[in-house]
């Protein structure tokens, strides 16, 4: 299959496989999920009655003092003592193997570009890390307010540029991420990365 270039009159050919992919809903979802997952920190902790310092000593006698029975002044029902379930430190992250991860990919690709989301750049170039000048890169290219902007290397001016832009992502091809590929309206992709995604995918 062809994709058009939306700045020059040509076009990039492209394996089916990737670009013409069933959309697979349920693959989609576990990958993201797994992707969701890896990026929380899970690094909340509290301390049991074990980690709270102090607490080697019974307080009072166990009878006669009538007052109820106490064994130490770190127990979790008593002001500064131990959490009862204390939360742990934990990895979220869920196993999606390699096949998966691709197979998502592909279905989202495919999915873009049915629904006239993935377009296709011949080069992604700046003067200038300025604003200015990359607003004037979204409206030359029609691309909207939403979108993300994938190229073969990291291009620093337009990373710079698009850095005060909410809604716009711009990213190298190395960090390619289905979350990242779900949130946009649009994906605008660069002749070189476009080739290198291909033959990735395929």
């Amino acid at each position: 299959m062809d994709i058009q270039l939306t700045d020059t009159s040509g076009a990039v050919s492209l394996s089916d496989a990737v670009f013409s992919a069933g959309y697979n809903e349920a693959l989609i979802h576990q990958v993201v999920v797994s992707q969701l997952a890896a990026a929380r920190a899970g690094t909340k902790a509290q301390k049991n009655r074990s980690q709270v310092s102090g607490g080697g000593a019974k307080p009072w006698k166990q009878k006669g003092g009538g007052r109820a029975r106490a064994g130490t002044i770190r127990s979790p029902i008593w002001r500064s003592g131990g959490v009862a379930f204390a939360a742990r430190p934990r990895d979220f992250s869920k196993k999606v193997n390699r096949k998966m991860y691709r197979g998502a990919l592909r279905s989202i690709f495919s999915e873009l570009h049915r629904k006239g989301r993935l377009l296709a750049l011949d080069a992604l170039e700046l003067d200038a890390p300025k604003t200015k000048a990359f607003l004037d890169f979204l409206a030359r290219h029609n691309l909207g307010e939403n979108v993300l902007i994938i190229s073969e290397t990291a291009n620093g001016n337009a990373y710079l540029g698009a850095r005060n832009l909410a809604g716009i992502t711009v990213i190298d091809v190395q960090a390619l991420d289905p979350v990242l590929l779900l949130r946009h309206e649009k994906v605008a992709v660069d002749r070189a990365a476009l080739e290198k995604i291909n033959e990735w995918l395929s």
